[in-house]
């Protein structure tokens, strides 16, 4: 039995740090899983930036609200259900991710929580597992799943490879280049149809 494993942020949804940074006007937060492969390292940084100019929750929040999910990325996520089980496998935090999930239509999603204050404060972050997305692929092999995995950034290379099938999307020249065994695609037909030739 199949399970398809994707990222949420570039793959179905805008990048919601990179949002927040255009919304707040302060670059330094466009950076993602895309430029730091040390999640640990990018989220320190992050939570310091924001203390830095007194931003909490509230204010990501309120920026995720305005966020839609990429042009077809329920529709392929509708279809890809119907095939098989899908689980996102994202290193956001359920407080960011609800207001998504209902504009995906409630897809199922494992992610991380925030560690927030009394006053709104992010101060810390609590990863469900270490190395999240690779730990899940195996978790879920070891349960009877064959995984297919797709992703966008370094932190997916894990899940990516570890999988049956893994395919890169949207991603950028660089983890294309660095890992040309991986076949890239750039629209949802694209995913779907290597997907259903994977299944079938």
């Amino acid at each position: 039995m199949y399970i398809t494993c994707l990222d949420l942020e570039g793959v179905l949804v805008p990048e919601i740090w990179i949002a927040f940074a255009e919304a707040t006007g302060i670059p330094e937060l466009k950076k993602t899983t895309r430029d730091e492969p040390d999640y640990n390292k990018l989220m320190e940084y992050r939570i310091n930036i924001l203390k830095e100019h007194g931003l909490g929750l509230k204010e990501i929040q309120d920026v995720i609200a305005t966020i839609d999910p990429m042009p077809g990325a329920k529709e392929f996520l509708d279809e890809l259900r119907s095939i098989c089980q899908v689980v996102i496998i994202s290193d956001t935090f359920t407080q960011f991710a609800a207001p998504l999930m209902k504009k995906l239509g409630y897809p199922t999603i494992f992610c991380n929580s925030l560690v927030v204050s009394e006053n709104g404060e992010v101060t810390g972050f609590k990863m469900r597992v270490e190395n999240s997305k690779y730990t899940t692929v195996k978790a879920l092999q070891s349960i009877g799943f064959e995984t297919i995995a797709s992703g966008d950034s370094y932190n997916d290379l894990g899940m990516i490879k570890a999988s049956k099938a893994g395919f890169l999307f949207k991603s950028t020249d660089k983890i294309k280049a660095d890992n040309p065994d991986l076949p890239a695609f750039e629209t949802y037909d694209e995913l779907m149809n290597a997907i259903k030739r994977v299944i079938d």
